[in-house]
């Protein structure tokens, strides 16, 4: 019997915890409740004061499309250079940014090759016009001469005309030129005629010079004669061998004649400029014969076509040395 009521007090003991349990929840619930209840409220008051601030910020950007199309437009090739320019000056798009800064020595280095590139092209351009200045005094200079030449002829034919009407003889004035040419070579010749040779600058065989015809060359010639011939050239040779065969001496060197450049050079201060100028001084020998001959290398002749006929005969006998007078010029036509 003691056992049974034991039973029953347990089983009364566990009846009555088993309500207690489902009760706790309930309380738990009400604080549930009651602790959402202000968290609720306390949300509603910023929600309530958000969206207002949010739709005037909306308004205020709807006013101004303006930036929104900037941002959109598409780049061109202005706006490209545009910003080039900005930023070789230290600005972008954006703003003004900071350059890095340069080495002094490196800004100095762009300062001084920017003046040079500046000082380059304005002397380019001074050269360019002198050459141009130059060019047209040439083509002048040279006008004048085919004048000069053409009156000579002409008069030279009138006179000749004249004679004949009146039944006379014309006798053309004496040569002022002759061009000399070495024959032969070094075996068997005197001292005498070799030094003349020497001075004549007729070092090697076919060699050839201008000289100007006076008493002291007449004589020198006279000495080396049977080693030379020579004789009297016209305007043609003249030009034929200063073109085809002339080099200038330079330095002590021997320089071929391409350019006006060479001879204004070595002869400018006796207004010799050009081609022309030369030609003109040696054939009507000028004041200035001495300074152009002696400018011009003995000239390199070939041997004629056909080859010499005798060489240790005068000319006058069939052979080939002496004076050849007008003559000369066939000659130079077949060594040249």
């Amino acid at each position: 019997m003691v056992a049974e009521s034991k039973k029953g007090d347990k089983a009364s003991k566990k009846a009555e915890a088993t309500p207690k349990k489902a009760e706790a929840p309930k309380k738990v619930e009400k604080k549930k409740e009651v602790a959402k209840k202000p968290e609720k409220k306390v949300a509603k008051k910023p929600v309530a004061k958000k969206p207002v601030e949010k739709k005037v910020a909306a308004k205020d950007v709807a006013k101004k499309p303006a930036p929104v199309a900037k941002k959109t437009a598409p780049v061109t090739r202005k706006t490209r250079v545009a910003l080039k320019k900005a930023r070789a000056a230290g600005k972008e798009a954006g703003g003004d940014k900071k350059i890095p800064k340069v080495p002094e020595s490196i800004l100095k280095r762009r300062k001084t090759r920017k003046a040079q590139a500046i000082k380059r092209k304005a002397d380019l351009l001074q050269k360019k016009a002198k050459l141009k200045k130059k060019k047209i005094t040439i083509f002048h200079r040279a006008e004048k001469y085919v004048k000069e030449y053409r009156m000579q002829a002409r008069e030279e034919i009138r006179l000749r005309r004249e004679a004949r009407r009146a039944g006379n003889y014309y006798v053309p004035s004496g040569a002022k030129l002759a061009f000399v040419i070495r024959i032969r070579g070094i075996n068997g010749v005197h001292p005498r005629p070799r030094k003349v040779m020497q001075l004549f600058r007729l070092r090697q065989i076919n060699n050839g010079i201008f000289v100007k015809v006076n008493k002291a060359t007449l004589q020198m010639i006279k000495i080396c004669e049977p080693y030379i011939t020579w004789g009297y050239p016209n305007l043609k040779s003249v030009r034929e061998l200063v073109y085809k065969r002339g080099y200038g001496k330079i330095e002590g060197r021997r320089i071929p004649l391409t350019d006006n450049a060479l001879i204004e050079r070595k002869l400018g201060r006796f207004g010799i400029i050009c081609m022309e100028d030369l030609i003109h001084e040696i054939h009507t020998v000028g004041k200035h014969f001495k300074y152009a001959s002696n400018f011009l290398w003995p000239f390199k002749l070939n041997n004629p076509r056909g080859g010499w006929v005798r060489k240790y005969n005068h000319y006058n006998d069939g052979g080939d040395f002496g004076n050849r007078e007008n003559q000369i010029n066939p000659l130079l036509r077949k060594m040249t």
